[in-house]
């Protein structure tokens, strides 16, 4: 107890010497930047054009690409609404924060960075999608629902009527793209006929409507994208504020959100602001690594609760010099039982489930969402491929490697190809390594399934399992887990 206050009087009197001062990404003193985090709902990686998409329209968002750095290999910590974003506050993995299921709220004692950028005296503010609990309120000087459909409305005017005498944190969280669809003259409308259908899901007409509900909610978040830009541009703050434009977990698809597949668990990442390269990057990054990046560019120290690595040093380069190793992720409970476990190496992805003997459904890939009900109907009817047939494999492998250059939609799995042995023993170890640094642990009694695949409640009286970790106390533990391959124990290689 005594080396924790400690260490946490060291924190604070670092910070209080640095907050009057930041530094640009050359190292040159300067005032400290606002921050705008541009957090969507359920809009994955693929589904914007700067990423590939060849359907939605997304000038703005595309804009911002051109001018900062866009990030081809970020990773989410969870494709699930509330533990992805309780990692992003914290900087921690799910299981580290006591919130690793759906609906979790944050417990007391979590870091939580927008607070420490508070108490070094910036105006914080989130608007929008909360779904963290009530603990985050300590952490904004301002919290607001939003406003509209997508709860954007308002996030102009909160920049206009922010205190003009402090630095700023904008925690700006869409609702959009989340189902139900809503539909206003700010998104795009689109032809079911003409959209793009990812290869995971039924092409029929029912998907085709549905998708091209989900697009127009993606080309929504873009106009006010554009929006915000316009007003920071207005008021000269461009030079000094830094944007991120992210999403909280995959499309609300079947085999897409809550799946630890590229699909499910990669998120559209862009960076703009003062210094930052322009172009494209592959460096892995996770999004625990937003908060260390924004502490330090705000000449913070960094907390010791915090598991993420800075990508500051790569911003100004746009190289993958200094960038991680490894990623990691989680698919634990999201309406149906689940625990899942992913790590990315290089071009590998390997998976470890343990609880094969379960479908991996979530709640839009059942019957109860119309792009899901198309998919079961045409499965049962025998018209479906291959790569469509995931959600109905039962039971699943226990792990799963993939060769992502290869196989970027991660279709065909290699753990029983010989000449992966090698890669494969070797990821086994990089996994073991993490789980035990950072208190992992398969739940003895976890939270059983709460609906039936038409989206009913199951009968009986349903109620929350033990989490994971908790049998190990993983929200009191802070280390961090390997980063670099130079991490792993002698033992693994």
């Amino acid at each position: 107890m005594m080396a924790d206050q400690v260490k946490y009087w060291l924190w604070w009197i670092l910070t209080v010497l640095a907050a009057g001062i930041s530094t640009n990404l050359h190292g040159q003193a300067t005032k400290r930047p606002n921050f705008i985090l541009f957090i969507t709902d359920d809009i994955g990686w693929g589904d914007i054009a700067c990423y590939g998409n060849p359907t939605v329209k997304t000038p703005n968002i595309d804009s911002l690409a051109n001018k900062g750095l866009l990030f081809e290999n970020a990773y989410l910590t969870a494709s699930s609404c509330s533990p992805s974003r309780a990692s992003l506050i914290t900087g921690r993995y799910p299981h580290n924060t006591g919130a690793p299921e759906l609906h979790d709220p944050l417990p007391p004692g979590q870091v939580m960075f927008p607070q420490l950028l508070k108490e070094a005296g910036y105006y914080t503010v989130l608007s929008g999608k909360n779904h963290m609990g009530p603990q985050v309120k300590q952490a904004f000087s301002l919290i607001s629902p939003g406003k509209g459909p997508g709860g954007e409305e308002d996030w102009v005017s909160i920049i206009k009527t922010r205190p003009r005498d402090k630095p700023f944190l904008a925690w700006f969280a869409s609702y959009d793209a989340h189902r139900d669809w809503q539909f206003d003259d700010k998104g795009t409308a689109y032809s079911p006929d003409a959209v793009f259908v990812p290869p995971m899901l039924y092409d029929g007409p029912v998907t085709r409507s549905d998708l091209a509900g989900y697009y127009h909610e993606v080309s929504r978040v873009d106009y006010y994208l554009g929006a915000l830009m316009e007003e920071l541009e207005r008021q000269q703050l461009l030079d000094h504020t830094y944007v991120i434009f992210m999403s909280d977990n995959g499309s609300p698809f079947p085999r897409n959100k809550t799946r630890l597949y590229d699909s499910g668990i990669k998120t559209p990442f862009i960076v703009y602001g003062p210094g930052v390269a322009t172009g494209r990057t592959k460096a892995l990054v996770s999004t625990i690594d937003v908060a260390p990046t924004l502490l330090e560019l705000a000449g913070m120290a960094v907390d010791g609760r915090i598991q993420g690595q800075s990508f500051r040093p790569f911003l100004k380069n746009g190289t993958k010099k200094g960038s991680r190793d490894f990623v990691f992720a989680e698919h634990n409970w999201h309406v149906f039982q689940a625990h899942q476990r992913m790590v990315r190496y290089k071009d590998w992805v390997y998976i470890r489930n343990a609880f094969p003997e379960k479908a991996a459904y979530a709640a839009e890939s059942t019957r109860h969402y119309p792009a899901g009900n198309e998919l079961w109907d045409a499965y049962d009817n025998g018209l479906t491929r291959k790569e469509q047939e995931d959600i109905f494999r039962v039971p699943r492998p226990p792990e799963e490697l993939y060769r992502v250059t290869a196989d970027p939609h991660q279709f065909h799995n290699v753990v029983n190809t010989k000449r992966y042995r090698k890669k494969l023993r070797f990821l086994r170890k990089v996994m073991d390594q993490w789980i035990d640094e950072t208190g992992d642990t398969v739940p003895e009694n976890p939270t059983p399934d709460r609906d039936d695949i038409y989206g009913n409640r199951l009968p009986g009286d349903w109620q929350k399992g033990e989490k994971p970790g908790a049998a190990k106390h993983a929200e009191k533990i802070t280390k961090k887990g390997p980063l670099r391959k130079r991490d792993i124990r002698a033992a693994a290689y």
